[in-house]
């Protein structure tokens, strides 16, 4: 066997072919590997999955090594550019492209899918003046399932569609909602004759008005940070939707784990750290002291450099464009030319050359949404509307993945065994 592993156990002085596959190795093949015929068969210990394939999946495509990031096969920088949220959110959860018949339908949908029934506003506005945004989020979106009963059928793909279309619907309203609500103001409902991204602006941002009309070059801008955001591979959340999806719960239930795994700093606040880092410098002549700093580690040097890509993050390219449309309408955020700079000299100074620090999607979306009057609190719930319909396609695939199974990690048994128990009265006496 030519594509094969060949592993010699010395234990034992058995050797095993084991079949490469698409780059990789089964775990049961190693697990075929014993000390002896009674003894447990071999596994792999990897905290955090570094080097672990979970499932296979056609959605999306990294090269970490050449910055590439594609969507169903389609170059992110072409997406942002030429599509739009929509659009992208078909293609992730239909695998292609639709036809404009395919596509005005879609919007319809969607469109008359933003509403969401009284009783979750009523449950909304039970939590505290100063709930975080996203706590709020993560258990509206729950609490949707005890709304949508049949949600539970996930065997029908015709069910299926309908609770997908829903919750990319529903998602900005509840989002807005929890905006709205920290700053004690009134819940504003969904205007159909706006876009996706001017709706969602509107419920943020409405007051008095009979309209609200937001700035074409700030919709668009939201625009392509939501289709940026739409999906990543395997990351945290998108492995925590599928590993509670795993279970054959219904949809919202699996996508609200994914937006308790994006609620961690972690994963999805990255982008406030970034914010925080630029306020510290406070100026232009601050940062070589701050560069000596994160080389001496006394600083953490933050929104650059990335689990996965270790070339620049085709992503930060495309939002440090989206940076310049926003700015020519709010005015340029003084935090701007400090990023500016200190992307410079990161990207000439040897040291963090070597190390191949380049700014990721964190770096400068942060100042937009700041430049957009969002307090940091709301940046994750910005992040999770843009990443739903890369985590309803992550929980579609594995629906349909006949190789998949409930989620149950093997562990490495660490504690005390075989212990006799001493009763209360003994030990106490």
């Amino acid at each position: 066997m030519t594509d094969s592993l060949t592993v010699r156990d010395n234990r034992t002085g058995v050797e095993y072919d084991v079949p490469i596959i698409d780059g990789t190795i089964r775990a049961a093949d190693i697990g075929n590997i014993k000390a002896a015929d009674d003894a447990p068969g071999l596994a792999v210990y990897d905290p955090g999955f570094v080097n672990t394939a979970s499932c296979r999946s056609s959605i999306t495509y990294i090269d970490g090594d050449k910055g590439i990031l594609e969507y169903r096969g389609y170059p992110i920088e072409q997406l942002a550019e030429n599509s739009s949220f929509l659009e992208v959110a078909y293609l992730l959860v239909h695998g292609e492209l639709p036809a404009k018949e395919q596509f005005e339908h879609w919007v319809h949908e969607i469109t008359y899918h933003t509403f969401v029934h009284e009783n979750i506003k009523g449950f909304m506005q039970g939590f505290r003046y100063d709930a975080h945004p996203m706590g709020m989020l993560m258990a509206s979106v729950g609490a949707m399932s005890t709304f949508y009963p049949d949600a539970s059928l996930i065997g029908d793909p015709e069910n299926r569609r309908l609770q997908i279309i829903r919750m990319i619907a529903k998602m900005p309203t509840l989002g807005a909602w929890a905006f709205r609500h920290a700053q004690g103001k009134p819940y504003v409902y969904p205007d159909n004759e706006l876009s996706y991204t001017g709706n969602f602006l509107s419920m943020l941002f409405k007051m008095s008005e009979p309209r609200y009309a937001a700035d074409e070059r700030i919709e668009k801008a939201l625009d392509t940070l939501f289709i940026l955001h739409a999906d990543h591979e395997q990351n945290a959340s998108a492995n925590a939707v599928r590993a509670v999806g795993s279970t054959q719960v219904d949809p919202y239930s699996a996508v609200a784990a994914g937006v308790g795994a994006l609620y961690g700093p972690l994963h999805g606040g990255a982008n406030e750290a970034v914010l925080r880092m630029l306020k510290r410098i406070g100026s232009v002549e601050n940062i070589p002291a701050f560069i000596e700093g994160v080389k001496n580690g006394n600083e953490r040097l933050m929104g650059f450099g990335h689990r996965v890509y270790k070339n620049y993050d085709p992503r930060a390219k495309l939002i440090k464009k989206a940076c310049d449309d926003v700015f020519e309408v709010t005015g340029v955020n003084p935090l701007l030319k400090i990023a500016r700079e200190l992307e410079k000299i990161a990207l000439e100074d040897e040291y963090f050359v070597k190390r191949r620090l380049y700014p990721n999607v964190d770096f400068y979306s942060g100042l937009i949404y700041e430049a957009l009057q969002f307090p940091p609190e709301m940046f994750t719930v910005l992040f999770a509307i843009g990443r739903t319909p890369g985590w309803l396609a992550q929980w579609l695939e594995l629906t349909t993945d006949k190789e998949q199974k409930i989620a149950r990690p093997k562990q490495i048994y660490t504690g005390d065994r075989q212990l006799t128990f001493t009763p209360a009265s003994q030990r106490w006496a």
